[in-house]
């Protein structure tokens, strides 16, 4: 059976395409079939990521009746599929969004784990991307401004009866000031799935145009990664086997690695 999960929060900046994106490359280590959408019609950046930011047929063809679903997928070097959309104002301007919900079984017939990446925010087109989710995770930083927001995207998605996967929360530091993962669970009121830390290897990936689960596959970001994707599929997975040596770690400080 198919999953299609919709990666969605109620405020920019909070990490939710490089959340989608290292999801579905989590999923992917663990030897699934993954294809990842960019639903994020308005400033799409899946193809920035991952290193393929204009091709000839992408979503937003789909959705104007231009090509078939299968007909924009492109394959990333580590076997991921991937879905992006036009970068273009010209293209945003002739497409309606929620057109996306009936592509519905096209996309799940492509791979039978489907993660898509919606706008931000609350507006018409975060919602019709969450509208097309069998199941929603929200993605929120450890702080009020994000915390409130991240409330009112899972009232919304109840309002619609989806089923809320849960929250993960990005850019933990573990410090005095931000809020911690009890206080975070009980005002929200669903599971936390994860808690990604702060790393410099999420920024680095970024340059490198490609998910912190390839460029840096050891790192705290990737493994934090790895562990909600494992439970997400219910496969075993052990971060604290998965860590780099000391003696490689200083093979790569000095420069010999």
């Amino acid at each position: 059976m198919s999953r299609l999960i919709v990666i969605t929060s109620g405020k920019g900046g909070v990490g939710k395409t490089t959340t989608a994106i290292n999801l579905g490359a989590a999923i992917n280590y663990f030897g699934k079939d993954v294809l990842i959408i960019d639903g994020n019609l308005t400033t799409p950046n899946i193809g920035l990521h991952l290193g393929s930011p204009e091709v000839p047929v992408n979503l937003n063809h789909v959705l104007c009746n231009k090509a078939e679903p299968f007909e924009a997928v492109y394959e990333h070097e580590s076997g991921l599929k991937i879905i992006p959309s036009s970068l273009s104002v010209k293209e945003l301007k002739k497409i309606k969004p929620e057109r996306i919900g009936d592509f519905k079984k096209e996309f799940k017939k492509i791979s039978p784990y489907v993660i898509v990446d919606s706008s931000a925010g609350l507006g018409d087109e975060a919602v019709a991307t969450m509208n097309l989710a069998d199941e929603i995770i929200i993605v929120t930083n450890p702080e009020m401004p994000a915390l409130t927001d991240a409330l009112k995207a899972i009232k919304v998605a109840e309002e619609m009866n989806k089923v809320i996967l849960g929250v993960i929360v990005t850019r933990v530091k573990k410090n005095d000031i931000e809020i911690g993962p009890e206080t975070v669970k009980e005002m929200l009121e669903v599971p936390i799935l994860g808690m990604v830390p702060e790393d410099i290897a999420v920024q680095e990936s970024l340059r490198k145009k490609n998910a912190v689960i390839h460029s840096h596959p050891k790192s705290n970001a990737s493994r934090a990664y790895k562990e909600i994707a494992s439970k997400i599929i219910g496969v075993s997975y052990d971060s604290s086997k998965d860590v780099e040596s000391l003696f490689k770690r200083i093979l790569k400080g000095i420069g010999l690695r």
